[in-house]
């Protein structure tokens, strides 16, 4: 398996995207629709040419306009004023708005605003760990900032009296209402019955443990819009670093590096990032075979026809970073995309990658199988493979499905149905996603692979992606919740096929992810998720959400038992044993869409649940350093009891990047009886007894003997 070598041309490439990200930087104000004011600054243009006496509807129109125009850029008072002024216009036009609504939706509109000035406030100015986390309680309330709940309650009341019970506007005052009562420390006992959601839906699971959220502690609560995070060992060391990004393009790559005493030192310009903005979303392997893990950043998503923004592959030096996008053949075509994944997919013994893009009406992107020719270079084949998709992707993961050694591409199309395509092993692939039955749900957001029963087959989790607060009222009341409006579960039945079993697992809750990983949390051996929840609509506070799995039967919810029912926004979500304790943490990247929407990110501590565990590292020697896509199977025993545990080597989920680095949850067992490691490019099977439990071991391709290596564990901030 060939190493690559530095190309000459290093340094100008790098210098190359420093400046191109700097231009996109600068023309923030005027491309970004996001993040920019040249919106707000042509709306105002209008209204101060309006003659306020003869135009009194375009001038309602446009406070109302503006007013969330500023919102969004994080000028709560001035929306405020702006919707306050377009309240009172209002109720001078009723006559002429009689029966469109005009007045409650203004109430929404301008309940939305308090709601977020109280956030502003409270939860980013006066943070501490349970700030915004569901059940609401102690200095998290807002009790030093009340008036922006408590103005947010008088509107969504105002709301809920002039609207009908079955409006979809209606759910969402009741859900807001409800909310902005907690923050306050009024919920139940003070809102009405009749608005009231049931105390129950939020109780606590007896016994389950509460995860501290630590981040401010140990400095890694950045302040920022929403983005993706790796998590993995950057420098070689044995101990798990934070790479974490925003998509502001104005925002800064950053670097933690792991102390390994349970602290962690901010190295981003040690590192060499500085000057590298925005990326949505990040992925990580060692591309290029050298023993270091690189890294790729992923932008320009949601941008269509102006988000064709460069990805920026950094290669790896030992923790330091270059980007080598422009001189590895990736520079070339820029499209909009948030997503991506790394596979052997040919078996040559190197990484190749999936690239999935944003195809709209306004821009035509198709996706980019980038095949790795082992020189340092890449060559898009997408075309010639039949996998471009020309839809609106939005998450993409690869898995070998059938067990044919060959990996398969699924892809989540949002508003379009998904794919699967099938690798048929001679660089060509086939969709196969409607013969299979996994095209849905339409609208979908992230999806992934994984062994949820721990039978060797792999099973696909779909996300939907529709709906929002209103539905997920609509659902704590106790309603059933629309197909369309909740996940797929697709369990792998051995035969190359798949069977649903979402609702039989009890996913039956509308969640509206854009971040999602999964990881072993309880170290049972069986894989839970988290899902970081929202729309970019400042109106869609919804509670993130964790899922035990239980035995690979069923999945419950534990979100508010274990302290993550975080209301922001989030996106990057990664399960990481920060402190070598076997346990794993949970970071997750947090904030909004819009200017005015950073929120802090967070780490939930494991507080522990007493079971065994073995973290594997696999190096690949013959197959790909990484050992993306090797399998491992894990037989472990109490007693007469065996059972086994598999895991199949990624990043986990599509939107955060776990440690390829596998830490296996043993449960109660006694011992490991056996471990089988397959290698998919040879067709080998390396098996391995004698392994101690509750340890690190390394193991590499074509070596009969494992490491042990008894790295050190500490307590997280010191």
């Amino acid at each position: 398996m060939p190493t690559v070598d530095v190309a000459p041309n290093l340094v100008s490439g790098h210098a190359q995207m420093l400046q191109l990200l700097e231009t996109i930087r600068q023309r923030t104000a005027t491309d970004n629709q996001y993040l920019g004011d040249e919106g707000t600054r042509l709306a105002r243009e209008r209204l101060a040419e309006l003659d306020p006496e003869s135009n009194a509807l375009p001038r309602l129109n446009l406070l109302v306009e503006i007013g969330e125009r500023e919102l969004n850029a994080g000028k709560e008072q001035v929306a405020i004023d702006l919707l306050t002024e377009a309240q009172e216009l209002a109720a001078n036009l009723q006559p002429t708005l009689e029966g469109e609504g005009g007045s409650t939706q203004i109430a929404f509109k301008l309940g939305v605003a308090y709601l977020r000035l109280g956030e502003t406030e409270n939860c980013c100015a006066l943070n501490v760990p349970g700030s915004c986390i569901l059940p609401i309680t102690g200095d998290a309330l807002h009790t030093k900032k009340p008036l922006g709940s408590t103005r947010a309650s008088e509107c969504f009341m105002q709301v809920l009296e002039g609207t009908a019970t079955d409006s979809l506007e209606h759910k969402e005052a009741l859900w807001l209402l409800n909310l902005a009562a907690m923050t306050l420390g009024k919920f139940p006992a003070e809102v009405p019955e009749k608005y009231r959601l049931p105390a129950e839906a939020f109780a606590l699971v007896p016994g389950f443990p509460h995860f501290k959220n630590i981040a401010g502690k140990l400095g890694l609560d950045t302040f920022s819009l929403s983005g993706g995070v790796i998590a993995d060992d950057f420098d070689g060391d044995g101990h798990i670093d934070l790479m974490v990004s925003t998509w502001d393009s104005e925002g800064q790559l950053r670097y933690f590096h792991n102390q390994a005493d349970g602290t962690f030192a901010d190295r981003t310009d040690a590192a060499g990032l500085t000057g590298l903005f925005g990326g949505l979303n990040l992925i990580q392997a060692d591309y290029d075979n050298d023993g270091d893990t690189d890294a790729l950043v992923l932008r320009g998503a949601w941008l269509f026809e102006e988000g064709q923004h460069p990805n920026s592959l950094l290669r790896n030096d030992g923790g330091t970073f270059t980007d080598v996008t422009m001189v590895c053949g990736m520079g070339k075509d820029h499209y909009p995309t948030q997503t991506a994944s790394w596979a052997d997919y040919d078996l040559d013994g190197d990484l190749d990658l999936y690239v999935a893009n944003e195809s709209t009406k306004w821009i035509t992107a198709p996706n980019q199988l980038w095949n790795n020719q082992g020189d340092g270079t890449f060559v898009d084949v997408a075309k010639a493979a039949g996998v471009e998709d020309l839809r609106f992707s939005k998450s993409t993961i690869w898995g070998d499905y059938d067990h044919d050694r060959y990996p398969d591409i699924y892809v989540s199309n949002n508003d379009s149905a998904n794919r699967l395509y099938r690798n048929q092993g001679d660089g060509t692939f086939v969709d196969v996603a409607p013969e299979l039955a996994v095209d849905e749900p339409i609208s979908s957001f992230p999806a992934w692979f994984w062994d949820v029963d721990n039978d060797g087959n792999l099973d696909l989790f779909v996300s939907a992606y529709s709906g929002g607060i209103g539905h997920l009222a609509f659902s704590y009341l106790g309603n059933p919740t629309d197909a369309a409006r909740v996940p797929r579960l697709y369990a792998g039945n051995g035969k190359g096929g798949f069977d649903s079993v979402g609702e039989k697992a009890g996913l039956v809750r509308p969640t509206l992810p854009m971040g999602s990983n999964f990881g072993d949390l309880d170290g049972d051996g069986f894989l839970d998720f988290y899902l970081g929840t929202g729309a970019p609509e400042f109106k869609n506070l919804m509670p993130n959400a964790m899922f035990m799995n239980r035995s690979g039967r069923f999945f419950m919810d534990v979100s508010t038992s274990g302290g993550f029912a975080h209301l922001q926004k989030g996106h990057g979500i990664v399960f990481a044993d920060l402190d070598n304790d076997g346990d794993n943490d949970v970071f997750e990247q947090m904030g909004g869409t819009y200017a005015g929407d950073r929120f802090r990110d967070a780490l939930y501590e494991n507080p522990g649940f007493g079971n065994r565990w073995l973290a594997v590292q696999l190096v690949g020697t013959k197959s790909n350093r990484s050992a993306i896509g090797t399998r491992l199977h894990a037989v472990i025993s109490k007693g007469d009891r065996t059972r086994s545990v598999y895991r199949h080597v990624n990043s986990g989920g599509t939107f955060g990047a776990n440690p390829l680095r596998q830490t296996l949850g043993l449960g109660s067992a006694e011992k490991v009886d056996r471990l089988d490691v397959f290698w998919p490019m040879t067709g080998e099977t390396q098996s391995f007894t004698g392994l101690p439990l509750d340890n690190t071991i390394r193991i590499t391709e074509g070596r009969s003997n494992f490491e042990v290596l008894s790295l050190p564990s500490y307590t997280l901030g010191g």
